[in-house]
């Protein structure tokens, strides 16, 4: 008899945003590859009703769960729910576990840890929280660089680039931010924090694990084509999910680089994998960086449940590693199915 592999996913309905509708894409592509590796692969959309989640799971009693879920209706802070109770009634799942989940979601915590262990991320001045005081936002700012910005204003949980546009790029001084936080977090689910934008390259990197090591997938890096001098490059929301948009249009992947990149290369590649390692991951993530003028690599963020849908970055890198997707989802299993037995 074929394993039952349940492939829980964040539910959605046709009022749902193009960011959220893309988990579906993801459950077919998975449910696949999970059908060719000889599973029984069983959608299970999800929300907030955690226990009739669970008695889903009891009454199909899978081998294991192929974990998509990104957001609770809507909200990107509670990604980790699910794999928590995946842990609380004994069912292996794919992907980081919960506490990485949590860790790497909350994006300052994150960048406070990855502080804390030596590696480079850009200051920041935040969490504001809807409804906190102002004088209470905690800053990392080095007094002795005190700067007026430029900061980019961006959500503390979720991500897909959601409210990440060039009018969140500011100029401002740091002690004159928090009235800025408080009236951007409305947009960006009442949580935000600012951070130093790095004017600069564009880099993401994808890994892929198998349960006993990890492999940090070739670099893309992403080009902006035709942008003006004044224009801030960067990949936001339109950019990735407006395809009428300019920005969609003029923004490329890229796994092409001289010669000259080889060395920098290197450096985000050994970066990665300290982050993979820092958070103790597992299965698959990805990491952004910004380079700066000086060729110094900065960790914007760690995504440790990326998207894996057949357009989506991390397939990209699959492919250019010569890696199929069929072979990425039986590494990814084999991971779990070894860990539960």
């Amino acid at each position: 008899m074929k394993k039952i592999i349940a492939v829980v996913y964040n539910a959605v309905d046709q009022d749902s945003q193009p960011d959220e509708l893309d988990v579906l894409d993801q459950v077919d592509a998975v449910s696949k590859a999970l059908a060719d590796l000889d599973f029984n692969p069983v959608p299970v959309p999800c929300g907030l009703d955690l226990e009739c989640l669970k008695r889903d799971l009891m009454n199909l009693r899978p081998r294991a769960v192929f974990n998509l879920v990104e957001a609770l209706e809507g909200q990107g802070r509670l990604i980790h729910v699910v794999p928590y109770l995946l842990d609380s009634i004994g069912i292996p799942y794919t992907g980081c576990p919960a506490d990485a989940i949590y860790l790497t979601s909350h994006k300052t915590a994150a960048k406070e840890r990855m502080r804390q262990a030596g590696l480079p991320t850009p200051d920041w001045i935040g969490p504001y929280q809807a409804g906190m005081a102002i004088q209470s936002l905690t800053s990392t700012y080095l007094k002795s660089r005190i700067s007026n910005g430029p900061w980019i204003i961006k959500s503390l949980w979720e991500h897909g680039s959601l409210g990440l546009e060039k009018e969140n790029i500011i100029t401002a001084l740091p002690d004159r931010l928090g009235p800025l936080l408080e009236k951007a977090a409305q947009g960006l689910g009442h949580a935000c924090f600012a951070e130093a934008f790095i004017n600069g390259r564009e880099f993401n990197l994808s890994l892929l694990g198998d349960g006993k090591e990890v492999r940090v997938l070739p670099p893309a890096e992403i080009r902006f084509l035709d942008f003006g001098q004044d224009e801030p490059k960067i990949v936001g929301y339109r950019a990735k999910w407006h395809p009428d948009a300019y920005e969609y249009q003029h923004t490329l992947r890229s796994f092409d680089f001289p010669e000259t990149d080889r060395e920098l290369l290197s450096r985000l590649s050994d970066l990665a994998r300290s982050c993979w390692n820092l958070f103790s991951m597992a299965g698959f993530a990805r990491v952004d960086f910004r380079v700066d003028e000086n060729q110094d690599p900065h960790i914007l963020e760690i995504n440790a449940n990326p998207c894996i849908s057949p357009d989506a970055g991390f397939t990209a890198a699959l492919e250019r590693a010569g890696i199929s997707y069929t072979t990425a989802i039986a590494r990814i299993m084999d991971a779990v199915i070894r860990a539960g037995e």
